[in-house]
């Protein structure tokens, strides 16, 4: 192979595997809740096992971006893949919360939210990909992430949490209102982005 023609990063590498087992693991932990709901009512054993499949998960969102960048295994399809893992997490894990009632009442509009802002993030960004315009990752943006997997971790470990330390499924419920704050925060950017070239292409 030429210099001039560099050999590209394999799909099959440390960065996009940690991606691929994000993905993976959102029908495990779903089979977790519905193994607990239905055959073992009233035991924790498999929200411990969803917590603890969710916290590695969550890591690797961390992970995959600095394994890419270190090993130079940047991909089209990571790039394509870790936004949808990410999003495919949040949205499985809030879904069987509330199924779960452990969101529940008001605190579904805090899960609403944040679902609804994914999905229209998702169809801005390939608004503004058409029209080869990108909207870089804030801070604040970041932090909502974070935000949003620490709020998820408490609401998993729920009940099984509150039986050893009090106010942790209240915890979770803050911190899940506090990040679809942050959730409608980040979506502006998108969304002022989206209406600035909506107008362009009107005038």
């Amino acid at each position: 192979m030429s210099p001039g023609n560099p050999r590209r990063p394999s799909a099959l590498n440390v960065a996009n595997a940690l991606t691929y087992f994000r993905v993976f693991a959102v029908p495990v932990v779903v089979a977790c809740f519905f193994w607990e709901g239905e055959f073992r009512p009233g035991s924790h054993s498999m929200r411990w096992i969803a917590l603890a499949i969710f916290i590695v998960a969550a890591v690797t969102d961390y992970f995959d971006g600095w394994a890419a960048r270190a090993f130079g295994q940047v991909t089209t399809v990571g790039r394509m893949l870790d936004p949808i893992a990410d999003k495919l997490l949040v949205a499985a894990c809030l879904l069987v919360l509330a199924a779960d009632q452990t969101i529940a009442g008001w605190s579904l509009w805090a899960g609403v939210i944040i679902l609804c802002r994914e999905i229209l993030v998702s169809g801005l960004r390939e608004f503004l990909a058409e029209l080869r315009v990108s909207v870089p990752v804030s801070k604040v943006a970041k932090w909502k992430t974070v935000m949003q997997l620490v709020a998820i971790g408490f609401l998993i470990a729920g009940p099984a949490g509150d039986a050893i330390v009090p106010q942790v499924t209240n915890t979770g419920i803050v911190l899940l209102w506090i990040a679809a704050v942050l959730t409608i925060y980040t979506g502006f950017d998108y969304f002022r982005a989206g209406v600035t070239y909506l107008k362009d292409e009107r005038s």
